[in-house]
């Protein structure tokens, strides 16, 4: 049998780029984070505007907000010097466990006022839960930092930025201020009612309006309605790209086209950011109807939005950055390392694959409902890491065609009972917004799943245990047991992964496994498109 560690470009080698344990700190800090913030907005109730000291209140309850915002930014710096990177993410290897124990440490602190008082009113032990929170949020803070990198190697990344650079950052930590600032320069009543149509034009599309109140800007679907303040227009959002959109011209302004990006990419960001907002209270709308009327109403006060908004203007900036319309030379077409290297193409694709299903799982009526959410999520992380993708080995296999067909069959058989519920949700759809979703839930399945789940398992999984004798044993069974755990049908999941796992070992390149896994998919998702079943996929 081929050797797998070699797998050409469609395995996981050992990467080139500098700093993957950076890489891997920044996504630890960023769930612990987001963990903190669910935790607090929706397992503890503190009214700022009850407290005495509501300033201080309010402002670390916006702690996150600009914790995430800085974040963005910082990424769009370090995109905008490589030199400045590379040498930062060199020297991030030398981050101590000393520092590790103090971000522990300091994150428990964070979280011990909410252990303490429960699910209680932390307005009225705010006094005593003031220490820990800023005693923990600055060792957290600090202790994140410098286990990411020593302190020397951070004062060199200020110097090879430069002040222009930290004043960018500066301006992204006061982003939530400037929402607040310009708030009355957006609060005007046609924009409300601008919203109020919007929604109620997504919401039709998808279900029945029951309220609906155009004077008062009150809408609801079954029992749950919400009233759309000004606060609700959007304004945060604009706040957020218009604040990308000018930093991203200052750091880049040697090499844009300044009238068309101000131009075009300005009207446009506020445009998406308008129906970004639209879209997110129409689905805390459809929570709070169809599954929970508090995660809908602390929805609507959390932190979601400015994350959304932030995601947002990152996919802009990347638009921005690889289109040559808007700069005045070409392009470099080299591209982010990261884009390029194998394994980030195999592990954060499903990572963010699983966040997502996570999230839509919890959020959504019925886990499928919100599967066009986990397509266009998935679309764009693969189309980020498609220079990786590009250069793996697509010849065409017959034998895994073959294999997919039989897989595909034997799933179809085998299936059970079909899902009632699920039916009778899309049953409620308009026929645009069926075939929308049946659209994407076919591409989804037919097409991007099988790439993210066989570069994973296949490519990077796999190929990490195999070894000869015993091991490639052990490697195609841990690997096809951690598949079949994702999928409620284990025993087919098995046996399927087990086929797409030698089919990988068999010519050494897990493009074979891919080919096998999408047309099983495809088979199956026409199947269910014909019969209406889409429990079937």
């Amino acid at each position: 049998m081929t050797d797998m560690r070699p797998f050409s470009h469609s395995a996981a080698p050992v990467s080139t780029v500098p700093g993957r344990r950076a890489v891997w700190l920044a996504v630890l800090f960023l769930a612990e984070l987001l963990v903190l913030a669910v935790a607090y907005q929706f397992f503890a109730q503190i009214e700022c505007h009850m407290i005495g000291a509501q300033a201080l209140c309010e402002g670390l309850k916006s702690l996150v907000a600009r914790a995430i915002v800085v974040a963005a930014v910082a990424t769009v710096l370090l995109m905008a010097h490589p030199v400045a990177r590379s040498r930062f993410l060199n020297g991030a290897r030398a981050g101590g466990w000393g520092w590790a124990a103090v971000h522990v440490v300091g994150l428990g602190l964070m979280f011990l006022p909410l252990v303490q008082v429960g699910t209680g009113d932390l307005g009225a032990a705010f006094g005593a839960a003031l220490a820990p929170w800023a005693i923990g949020a600055v060792a957290a803070a600090l202790g994140g930092l410098f286990w990411l990198a020593p302190p020397g190697v951070w004062g060199r990344l200020a110097t090879d930025l430069g002040p222009v650079s930290l004043a960018a950052l500066g301006v992204a930590a006061l982003t939530p201020d400037l929402a607040e600032a310009i708030r009355p320069i957006w609060d005007w009543s046609f924009l409300t009612a601008m919203t109020f149509d919007a929604v109620a034009l997504f919401l039709g599309a998808i279900t029945t309006v029951s309220v609906a109140n155009p004077a008062e800007y009150v809408i609801g679907v079954q029992d749950f309605a919400v009233h759309i303040s000004r606060q609700c227009s959007g304004v945060e959002g604009f706040a957020l790209v218009t604040a990308f959109v000018a930093i991203y011209a200052v750091i880049f302004r040697s090499s844009l086209r300044m009238g068309r990006f101000l131009l075009v990419v300005l009207p446009a960001a506020l445009v998406l950011s308008w129906l970004l907002n639209v879209v997110r209270i129409g689905a805390l709308i459809l929570v709070g109807a169809n599954l929970s009327p508090t995660v809908a109403v602390n929805g609507f006060h959390s932190y979601a939005g400015w994350l959304f908004f932030t995601l947002l203007a990152l996919g802009l900036v990347a638009v921005v950055q690889i289109s040559p319309w808007l700069h005045k030379g070409t392009p470099s077409r080299q591209g982010d390392p990261l884009r390029q290297d194998a394994v980030a193409a195999a592990i954060l694709p499903f990572i963010l694959f699983m966040i997502i299903s996570t999230l839509v799982s919890a959020l959504a009526p019925h886990p499928d409902l919100g599967y066009p959410v986990k397509a266009l999520a998935l679309l764009l992380v693969v189309l980020a890491f498609w220079p990786a993708y590009r250069r793996m080995s697509w010849r065409f296999d017959p034998l895994a065609v073959g294999a997919g067909l039989g897989i595909g069959v034997m799933w179809i058989a085998l299936s059970g009972p079909g899902d009632p519920e699920l039916s009778a949700m899309l049953a409620l759809m308009t026929p645009a917004s069926y075939v929308s979703w049946v659209v994407l839930r076919l591409l989804g399945t037919a097409l991007l799943v099988p790439l993210v789940e066989e570069m994973f398992f296949r490519g990077y999984m796999l190929t990490r245990l195999d070894g000869p004798g015993w091991r490639r044993i052990v490697a195609i069974a841990l690997s096809s047991a951690a598949f079949a755990a994702m999928h409620g049908r284990w025993i087919e999941a098995g046996l399927a992964g087990m086929v797409f796992a030698l089919l990988a070992i068999r010519q050494g390149r897990v493009a074979s496994a891919v080919q096998a896994h999408v047309v099983a998919n495809v088979l199956i998702g026409l199947a269910a498109a014909w019969h209406g079943d889409f429990s079937l996929i």
